[in-house]
């Protein structure tokens, strides 16, 4: 990949970001519909860098509140949900140090959790209920750390049982399996053995892969949205994870199994509609 087209890549997320900084912060404050919309800009123009295109099966829901139960590939699965729609990213605390991820992340209103400490996750949680509560719709990866790509691991049921602190009496929470699936690169399927061009681990440097999935130039990615499960105050969280891990799973076999075989993929760009608007109402 020419030096320049990497400059002027990186230039271009740069003169965005000084663009939508101001904006974000005033949004943060007196704004917070607004808040939840900022980040998607700032999303569609990283996807369309990184030549990132997506189709999308399903319906997102459209009840509040929400909380999206997704299975985690790569840093990638940021940009990929959040050029789609308005979330907030549940997200571990160590993204919270990583130099400028970190405000990024921040300005995406995540919401940073410690998996080390009970006290932390306790907090997390009930910052997860809040936020939920005030009908925000938050992004789970149910795993709790990046995989390769191929397998998925099992969910975990502690944080999604935040939803239920948020529903307060009988009022139900939402809960949306959502599978992420990348299925090309420039227009051809992706085999075991380039998996990890897209699939990133947490001790992998960020940098050099970024590079490297400029340089790939064209990404085919398929977001699938799952049945909604109704999370009432007298259903088990953990029946509620292994449902959403079900069907996940059953979401992730379904897209490979067709691979790029009739699929007609577009990038998101700054001018598409959203796909949900209920965090509006």
């Amino acid at each position: 990949m020419g030096r320049l087209r990497l400059a002027a890549i990186l230039a271009g997320l740069l003169l965005t970001t000084l663009v939508l900084l101001p904006v974000q912060l005033f949004a943060i404050r007196f704004r917070p519909k607004l808040a939840a919309r900022v980040p998607m800009w700032w999303q569609r123009v990283a996807a369309r860098c990184l030549g990132l295109r997506v189709r999308v099966e399903g319906t997102p829901a459209t009840d509040r509140p929400l909380l999206i139960v997704s299975n985690h590939v790569s840093w990638v699965d940021i940009v990929t949900l959040g050029s789609l729609l308005p979330v907030s990213f549940v997200a571990k605390s160590e993204v919270g140090g990583w130099p400028v991820v970190k405000w990024l992340a921040r300005l995406q209103r995540s919401v940073f959790i410690d998996r080390t400490r009970r006290t932390a996750t306790a907090a997390a949680s009930n910052a997860i209920a809040a936020r939920l509560a005030g009908g925000e719709a938050l992004v789970l990866f149910a795993e709790g750390t990046t995989g390769d790509g191929i397998s998925i691991l099992p969910f975990r049921s502690a944080l999604v049982g935040a939803a239920r602190e948020a529903g307060g009496g009988d009022r139900p929470i939402v809960v949306q399996p959502v599978a992420i699936v990348y299925v090309g690169f420039q227009g051809l399927p992706i085999d075991r053995s380039r998996m990890a061009e897209i699939a990133w681990h947490g001790d992998m440097d960020l940098a050099p892969h970024l590079v490297g999935l400029i340089d790939i130039g064209a990404v085919d990615a398929v977001v699938a949205f799952g049945e909604p499960i109704v999370f009432g105050p007298d259903v088990d969280r953990k029946q509620v994870t292994a449902s959403a891990e079900a069907e996940v799973r059953a979401l992730v076999r379904s897209i490979r199994a067709r691979g790029l075989k009739n699929i007609t993929v577009t990038a998101p760009s700054p001018e598409a509609p959203i796909l949900s608007e209920a965090e509006s109402g």
